[in-house]
C-alpha cells in the first residue's frame, strides 16, 4: 500500500450541496429556509429559545459556587518522580525542590504550589520539598527511606 493509493470507500463521502444557485437546481430561491420569518434571515441566533416557554437553563436551580480563595496545586506522582530519577533528570542524593521538578519537566505552570500524590511506586530514597502531600505519598517516601517537607505555598506578588 502506498500513500497515493489510499482512498475512502465508495459512498463514504458526499459532495456538498450548493444551495441557492437558481430555482432550476431545486434548492434555489429561498435556499431550503422556507419563507419569511426570523429563521429565514441571516444573523439569527435562537439557541435555548423555547417558543416563549421559560427556557430549561432558567427553570433549573443554580448549584454550587467557585471559591475565589481556593488553592490550585499541580500534582506530582511518586511514579513520575521515580521515572525522572531513572531517566537521570533528578538526582535523588540532593533535596528535590519545586524548581528542580520544573527543570526536570515534571511540572509546569505552578500556580499555588506542588502536591505530591502516591500513584506509582517509589524505590529511591529522596528528600523532597513540596507545598502539599497526601498521607499515602508521605508513607511511600518514608517507606523508601526518604523524607517529605511540606512548605508554605509560594505567594505571588500581585494578587
Amino acid at each position: 500500500m502506498k500513500l497515493n493509493e489510499i482512498a475512502n470507500n465508495p459512498g463514504a463521502t458526499k459532495n456538498r450541496k450548493r444551495i441557492g444557485r437558481g430555482i432550476g437546481s431545486g434548492t434555489g430561491k429561498t435556499g431550503g429556509r422556507g419563507v419569511k420569518g426570523q429563521k429565514s434571515r441571516s444573523g439569527v441566533a435562537i439557541k435555548g429559545f423555547e417558543g416563549g416557554q421559560m427556557p430549561i437553563y432558567q427553570r433549573l436551580p443554580k448549584r454550587g459556587f467557585n471559591n475565589i480563595n481556593r488553592k490550585v496545586f499541580v500534582p506530582v506522582n511518586t511514579g513520575g518522580l521515580q521515572d525522572a530519577i531513572d531517566a537521570k533528570k533528578l538526582d535523588p542524593k540532593k533535596a528535590i525542590t519545586i524548581d528542580l521538578l520544573q527543570e526536570a519537566g515534571l511540572v509546569n505552570g505552578v500556580k499555588d504550589g506542588v502536591r505530591l500524590l502516591a500513584k506509582g511506586a517509589l524505590k529511591s530514597k529522596v528528600n523532597i520539598e513540596v507545598s502539599g502531600a497526601s498521607a499515602a505519598a508521605v508513607a511511600a517516601v518514608e517507606k523508601a527511606g526518604g523524607t517529605v517537607t511540606v512548605t508554605a505555598a509560594p505567594q505571588e506578588a500581585s494578587k
